[in-house]
Parts: C-alpha cells; structure tokens; sequence
C-alpha cells in the first residue's frame, strides 16, 4: 500500500545574519537526516519542544519549505523536486491547518462564509452546494448554531473547529496540523482533537505537531519525537512505551501507563 508520505533523510540549513550588520553569517541545521512515514489512515504526532524542527519539517512536507537535502514523496510522487505549477495543482488534496486561529480567519467573514469560499475556490465548489456542504460540516463539528458568527464572537475552541471545518470540507488525503490546540484549556483541547482525528477522510493521513505528548497518546497511532533537529524515537503509542528519557519526560506525570487501571 503506497504512504501518503514518505520523508526520506531530509535536512533543512538556514543562512542566519549575524547579531551586527558587519557579523558573518552562519548556517543554522534546523532539521537533519530525518525519515518519516505516514500511511493510509495514520495519525502521527510530531513531537518535541519549541526549536526541535517539527514544523520545519510539516512546512517541507507540505512543499511551503524545500529541503537542503533529501527527498519527499507523497502518494508515490516525488514532491520536493515538482514543479511549483504542478504542486499547485494539488495542493487542494494536502491541507494545512494553522496554529492561530484567529489570525487565519477574515474578521469581516461569518463562519459559513469562510467555508463556503474555501469549497468555492479550492474545491471547484457551486455556490449552493458549497452552502449546503459547509452547513453539513458545521454541524458534524458541533457548531450548527454559529453560522453568521464572526470570528471576533467566537471562543478558542469555536475558532478552531471553524479552520478544521474550513480543511475538512475539502475531503483532503492529507492533514497537516501545526499546534491546532495551542492556548486551550484540556477540555477544549480533547474537543478540538476529536473534532479534527473523528472526521478524517477515509483512509487520510494526518500529522499532528505538538509538544504534548500525553494528548498525542489518546488521538494518534504513531509519534515521532524531534529533539535539535533530528528523530529521537519513533513511539508506536498503541503497543509501546517511550524509553527515551526525552521522550519520557514529556509524558504528563500523571498519566497512567496504558492497561493500568
């Protein structure tokens, strides 16, 4: 069965300025020789702390970074190196959804608005079917009843269902998340991830960027934990324990081992 991605040995080096303007400047790894892989119906987490590389790594899967080496492939296809033209193209197939919320949200745009334009330009859409589609994704997300909100009068966890409604509508193959709980109380966050892993496609892969690695136990199969730019551990979180001291210690404390009472 072909991966919906497959990162193979990929690096990423940034040129960095100098703190002055006569300083040198100097090449930063953010991301060196990892391998990732995500099959059909797969939910990994990419996990690590602020500066370990993992949304580099979602941007170059995504094609909005490329690689300084390395090569990525999505459903068989070699992405890194196609055309932009041609990525283009099918980009409406491999979603991402953004960190603030607000922020990707037009402030002047109620919520089935937004959603209806996505179908509309992404998704080749009708008018009224993309009406109809959008109202039908609102209220499998719980928020039938915030159709002519504005983004301003919604909570935290109303605006991020709105842009993983925004995504889902388009029945995409692939779903990149970036940090969708980030700012939210437990409860929102565990509302927000079943929101967003309860109404994948059939047979979507999905990354899931996160620090929190005791979320990621509960909604995904597989997590990939990056620490300075490279795989530490690959956790399968249905069957295994983490045995990397990193990878431990960002496991709430008190979370119970899986089969413990």
């Amino acid at each position: 069965m072909t991966a919906i991605v497959e990162v193979k040995g990929v690096h990423k080096r940034f040129d960095v300025a100098g703190a002055w303007p006569w300083s040198p400047r100097r090449q930063v790894d953010a991301v060196c020789g990892v391998d990732l892989v995500v099959g059909p119906g797969e939910v990994v987490a990419l996990v690590g702390q602020s500066g370990s590389g993992k949304t580099t790594l979602s941007r170059m899967v995504l094609g909005l970074e490329n690689p300084s080496q390395g090569e990525i492939w999505i459903e068989g296809r070699r992405w890194d190196t196609l055309p932009e033209a041609e990525r283009q193209k099918q980009r409406v197939h491999y979603q991402y959804i953004p960190q603030d919320a607000m922020s990707a949200l037009d402030p002047q745009q109620t919520v089935i608005e937004a959603i209806e334009e996505t179908l509309v330009v992404l998704g080749g859409r009708a008018p009224a079917d993309a009406r109809a589609a959008a109202a039908a994704m609102l209220s499998r997300l719980g928020l039938p009843h915030r159709h002519d909100a504005l983004p301003r009068e919604l909570s935290g966890g109303e605006q991020r269902r709105v842009t993983l409604a925004r995504v889902l509508a388009l029945s995409p193959r692939l779903v990149v998340a970036d940090e969708p709980t980030s700012g939210l109380d437990p409860d929102r966050r565990a509302s927000v991830l079943e929101a967003l892993v309860g109404n994948l496609p059939e047979g979507a892969g999905c990354i899931l960027v996160t620090h929190d690695l005791d979320a990621a136990v509960d909604y995904c199969h597989r997590a990939v934990v990056m620490l300075e730019g490279q795989v530490i551990e690959v956790v399968d979180l249905k069957h295994q324990d983490a045995q990397h001291p990193y990878t431990r210690s960002l496991l709430d404390p008190w979370h119970h081992s899986r089969g413990t009472p």
